[in-house]
């Protein structure tokens, strides 16, 4: 079997010859590529070439092209800094007051160089791996997390729990939402074989997972439902414990739920069983770049062995992977799923 036959032998809950592996990999394949991060996000080419060596070098089955998470906060408005060699990052908001929605225009996201350039970089991968490696184009924030840089995070959530705002709080994620649509209509189009968002200002380590149904869900939800309309899988992310959340994410009804490794993974593996793939959920930083080659391996066969009885399971980091990763690391963390 190929990467992307593993990946969708997972999404059908079938059992391949070997345990899927898609990468949250970005950073650390531009550093080994000898590529800045102020290289990589401004050239398509640079990207496709990062992605291109660590798929040769790992050996691993699904790419996931990312760039920052400030990419549509940027097209929408929202000041971004651009470090050398760090990802871009928002700068404050760009509404000052909330009833400022009132007066935006309507998104147009494919105008948008950076947008733009996330695209190439798929059609440039798809061209060349074609149908052997699996391709998961993320496609930036969700709503929820969208409107917190537009507003910045903490007017967002005083947005939210105030009842009096809530006409302009809908107003805000429909902005979001229609900004993010286009994203994943443009993504589908270049060729990804499934669509992502991260949601993360959306779980329980910032908002209760009651406000998580009343404001992140729906448009999670809605999500997912567009890309399924437009034949592809759809990959929810959430940082931080989402225990709390699992059942609540399940509902949005995506394929894959990319889980974060303070997540309860008994919980999760119990809940998720026949219902969607769990992807995760490798601690990045304390044990994939701070861990031993040892710690990385034990730790990997613990969570296979929770897997172990079901197919629907992709192994990957919790989140994005340092970009000091050291890679026998990496390579412990991929030995042992070979091995299980």
């Amino acid at each position: 079997m190929n990467g992307k036959q593993r990946i969708e032998a997972a999404l059908r809950g079938k059992r391949s010859d070997r345990i899927p592996v898609m990468l949250h990999n970005f950073l650390m394949a531009a550093r080994e590529a000898g590529i800045s991060q102020r290289q990589y996000r401004e050239d398509p080419g640079q990207i496709a070439r990062a992605f291109i060596q660590a798929v040769e070098t790992y050996d691993y089955d699904a790419i996931v092209v990312d760039v920052d998470t400030a990419t549509l906060a940027g097209a929408l408005g929202v000041p971004v800094d651009f470090p050398d060699d760090d990802p871009a990052r928002c700068e404050g908001g760009c509404l000052a007051e909330l009833a400022a929605v009132r007066e935006l225009p309507r998104p147009n996201v494919g105008a948008d160089r950076r947008v733009q350039i996330w695209l190439e970089a798929v059609r440039l991968l798809k061209a060349y791996f074609g149908d052997e490696i699996y391709i998961r184009g993320n496609c930036d924030q969700a709503p929820f997390s969208l409107a917190s840089m537009l507003r910045s995070p903490a007017e967002w959530l005083m947005d939210v729990l105030d009842e009096d705002n809530r006409e302009d709080v809908g107003h805000l994620l429909r902005h979001c939402a229609e900004a993010g649509e286009q994203f994943l209509r443009l993504m589908a189009a270049a060729g990804a074989d499934m669509l992502s968002n991260g949601d993360s200002p959306a779980g329980p380590d910032v908002i209760s997972p009651a406000m998580y149904r009343s404001f992140a869900q729906p448009c999670e939800g809605r999500f997912a439902a567009l890309s399924h309309l437009l034949g592809k899988p759809y990959l929810l992310h959430i940082c931080g414990n989402t225990t709390l959340i699992l059942e609540d994410m399940l509902a949005t009804r995506a394929d894959v739920l990319e889980l974060d490794y303070k997540t309860d993974v008994l919980a999760a593996c119990a809940s998720f069983k026949g219902r969607a793939v769990f992807c995760g959920n490798i601690d990045p930083s304390g044990v994939l770049a701070l861990g031993t080659p040892e710690r990385v391996a034990t730790r990997t066969r613990e969570l296979l062995a929770v897997f172990a009885d079901n197919p629907r399971f992709i192994l990957n980091a919790g989140c994005a992977i340092p970009p000091a990763t050291p890679p026998a690391n990496l390579r412990a963390m991929l030995l042992a799923a070979r091995q299980s």
